[in-house]
């Protein structure tokens, strides 16, 4: 087996754009032989039929299926939403007593319960999908327990699935049954059955662990750089500038799995050979001293601050806006509710034991 990890920004930004670089893994020699070993826990990150494993025409129908869910206009009429909710669960913070974790009390439920309300899931069902999904990105999980969590997410969607059949709703699984069910009518694939349950597996994933991350990143990377929190409370930093910051510096996604060469590709003098893997890794491309100076600072007043932590070319993350919405929005409400907020006595910074998500464990702070 061969992978070649991405870890340069420009040259990870070169093969993202790359049309001799594709994602579906029947691309990939490795997979398309059966030498995988059985259990692999990455076989539904790069199996899982939808837009993140689909290339050309594919990729452009669905991707276009879901994007009206995620226009501008569409993520703005979100923001009041998103307010109040935020709010809300500072309002149930307020009421604990002592140090509290503020990736599980604040930073998990914000993101969970939008991409909740937007896919139409019942509140019981966001926890037991959080931590199947939770599952499937772990790297200390055994390859029994990945494939049980994998069966798990998608015996849980189907179900979400046929709930919505039986009682349409104002929401994106409905809209995606009624493409199905047209393009079944007309004869024609519009989006295959599969390919739906694949479509909000990914959507459900990409929603909220990547910014739950981002928000627990962000505070960390505030409380332990102080003087940066204070430009930003000062108001001489926009909030914006933390979040691209956190996203250069502490990438919510640490690699993504997978990408192959559908020919031999030169990079610098290094070939990668036609059928060979291509590991995506943004934490590192955010550290690359070769473009970014003083990479391993956290900076705020960087300029430009670019970044690839959500992605590059034709699979760049289609809700990079609702994600930036929902973290900039956490962060205004949190540190105006709690100026004084700190990491708690013996906090410690545990990373999650995943080989794509990226962060801490746990996040204790104290008001």
């Amino acid at each position: 087996m061969v992978v070649w990890a991405v870890t340069h920004h420009d040259a990870l930004q070169s093969l993202l754009a790359d049309p001799r670089v594709g994602k579906d893994a029947r691309l990939w020699s490795t997979f398309r032989e059966g030498r995988l070993p059985e259990g692999w826990p990455l076989l539904n990150f790069i199996a899982v039929p939808g837009m993140v494993t689909a290339d050309g025409e594919d990729h452009r129908r669905l991707r276009g299926l879901v994007s009206q869910a995620f226009t501008p206009r569409r993520i703005a009429a979100l923001a009041p939403a998103i307010e109040a909710r935020a709010i809300a669960l500072l309002d149930e913070v307020g009421r604990l007593e002592g140090p509290f974790d503020l990736r599980r009390h604040f930073a998990y439920p914000l993101p969970m319960q939008v991409i909740g309300e937007l896919l139409g899931l019942a509140l019981e069902q966001q926890d037991e999908l959080h931590e199947l999904s939770d599952t499937m990105v772990s790297s200390s999980a055994t390859p029994a327990a990945a494939l049980a969590a994998q069966r798990g997410l998608n015996a849980l969607l189907a179900s979400v699935v046929a709930a919505k059949r039986a009682e349409p709703g104002d929401d994106l699984t409905t809209a995606l049954i009624d493409a199905h069910e047209a393009g079944r009518r007309l004869d024609r694939q519009r989006l295959s059955e599969a390919e739906l349950v694949g479509t909000l597996l990914l959507m459900l994933v990409a929603g909220h662990e990547t910014t739950l991350n981002l928000i627990t990143n962000a505070v960390r990377a505030l409380l332990t750089h102080p003087d940066q929190l204070r430009l930003v409370l000062d108001g001489e930093q926009p909030w914006s500038a933390v979040i691209e910051e956190t996203l250069r510096y502490d990438s919510p996604v640490g690699q993504f799995p997978l990408r192959y060469a559908i020919e031999d590709i030169e990079v610098g003098d290094v070939v990668i050979r036609r059928g060979e893997a291509l590991l995506a890794s943004y934490a590192a491309a955010g550290r690359d001293e070769g473009h970014h100076r003083d990479a391993d600072r956290f900076d705020l007043t960087r300029q430009p601050a670019k970044h690839l932590s959500l992605g590059h070319g034709p699979h760049f993350c289609l809700g990079s806006g609702l994600a930036r919405l929902e973290a900039e929005t956490a962060l205004r409400h949190l540190f105006a509710r709690f100026p004084g907020l700190a990491l708690a006595e013996g906090a410690t910074d545990e990373p999650i034991a995943s080989f794509v998500s990226n962060g801490v464990r746990t996040l204790w702070v104290t008001v």
